[in-house]
């Protein structure tokens, strides 16, 4: 076993106890991010240099944007911090730059569709940008049309963005805002929300910058050898939002869900490349694209919604997709409950009749009613015959323990299904050539309340 393996396995075995607080509210009903007050929140960001850890336990030296209002104790975080304001808000954001050569590395911010004024700092190409920490730019829009988007540095943004400036803005619904990604009538209700921002690094292209010859740089030899999920590559991405050992990557990737609720997963390409995260499971349900529904007209409820099971996330673009996990027609009781006790009385999404299939409530709530009390299909092999994973819980049933060997399992503590979501693109699951690790996460089915 390679000292990369040794290493995931060994951070992955600490997941028993770090996670376990974790299924107090079930899921992450919301994604991590920063808010402001509404209706004119107003941040305060820098630009500074610092490093992240990859997979694989090595530092990379990283620029990114760190949130002045304390969050995160101040410090620069790869991605930046998730904007999340609301339709209407009038948003203000005000930009210092603390980079080494703040001069020759002028930064700013460019926020794709919205309809920006920039105000102070030094006129650039693309924008209005700060080349000192004295030197603020103010960037203020209208968020007018609720959706996921992408905010990145318009400075030398072919090297500012592979550098790590660049980060996330969810803009929630005047209406329902908490319940669905794009308002009532628009096919987006969910209960748990999860950000997916992809990236990726070439680490030589870092060194360069870390050692002061930026101007040895190439992009046209750009060669990612790390790929990260919301700024964490496996293992690291299994653990929760905060995790005090990775203070520049504050974002967790694991999303922990119930059977029959929906997830709102947010896609953002924040590279150079096309990435194409695979979901297993469940087909997800794309729902958007950058910001806008997918439908005919305005009212529709995304009748041009996709099916699909992997996604081509492309560069500064956003998808957003449900995703719904329910054990629909896998052909056994997914509880192990040897008697019949499936009651269907109503739509389970609506709470009135006419019955949809499923279960309606307790602690069987969404068990699909033809499965009911039909026994595993298959007899397992006896232990001596099997290897065991660290999740495995010893039971084919969701919510069961079982036997395990002495020193097996004791990773899924809720007895859950555990679903691998990764990149498609197989190389981009290592890091540094080495596997696992890269584009790598997963989504936990644990079972619902009583």
């Amino acid at each position: 076993m390679n000292i990369q393996q040794n290493r995931t396995l060994t951070k992955i075995a600490a997941l028993a106890t770090v996670l376990s607080i974790a299924l107090a509210g079930i899921a992450q009903a919301g994604i991590q991010g920063i808010t402001g007050i509404s209706p004119a929140p107003a941040f305060s960001f820098t630009a500074k240099a610092d490093s992240i850890t990859s997979g694989d336990g090595s530092s990379v030296y990283m620029w990114g944007y760190s949130d002045d209002g304390g969050h995160n104790n101040q410090i620069m975080q790869y991605p930046g911090p998730t904007m999340i304001v609301t339709e209407g808000d009038v948003v203000t954001i005000q930009l210092t730059n603390d980079l080494p050569d703040p001069v020759n590395n002028r930064v700013s911010m460019i926020f794709p569709g919205q309809v920006v004024s920039a105000t102070g700092g030094s006129t650039g190409l693309m924008t209005q940008e700060s080349d000192g920490p004295a030197d603020i730019v103010t960037y203020t829009f209208t968020a007018s049309h609720p959706g996921t988007y992408v905010y990145h540095s318009g400075t030398r943004p072919e090297l500012q963005t592979e550098m790590g400036l660049l980060g996330a803005l969810v803009v929630r619904p005047a209406v329902d805002g908490t319940t669905t990604a794009y308002g009532p009538n628009t096919g987006t209700e969910y209960e748990n929300e999860w950000l997916y921002l992809v990236s990726q690094v070439d680490s030589y292209i870092h060194t360069l910058v870390q050692l002061g010859n930026i101007d040895q740089v190439d992009m046209a030899k750009q060669k990612p050898r790390q790929w990260f999920i919301n700024g964490r590559s496996l293992s690291d991405d299994l653990f929760p939002d905060f995790a005090p050992w990775l203070p520049t990557q504050p974002y967790s990737a694991l999303i922990i869900t119930a059977p029959g609720h929906r997830v709102l997963a947010r896609f953002v390409g924040a590279s150079r490349d096309t990435h194409p995260p695979h979901l297993h499971g469940n087909n997800f349900t794309m729902v958007a694209r950058d910001g806008r529904v997918l439908q005919t007209a305005p009212g529709a409820g995304g009748d041009l919604a996709i099916s699909d099971n992997t996604m081509s996330v492309v560069s500064l673009a956003t998808h957003d997709a449900i995703w719904q996990w329910t054990g629909k027609d896998l052909g056994w009781d997914i509880y192990g409950n040897p008697v019949p006790d499936c009651v269907d009385q109503v739509d389970n999404r609506t709470g009135v009749a006419p019955p949809d299939g499923y279960d309606d409530a307790g602690a069987n709530a969404w068990e699909w009613c033809a499965d009911d009390a039909k026994p595993f299909p298959v007899v397992l092999p006896e232990l001596q015959d099997m290897m065991f994973g660290g999740f495995y819980s010893g039971s084919p049933f969701l919510g069961s323990y079982g036997s395990l060997p002495v020193g097996e399992g004791g990773l899924n503590l809720w007895n859950g299904y555990l679903y691998p979501w990764h990149s498609h693109t197989e190389f981009e699951l290592t890091n540094d050539d080495v596997f696992p690790g890269g584009m790598f996460t997963a989504i936990l089915i644990v079972p619902p309340a009583p």
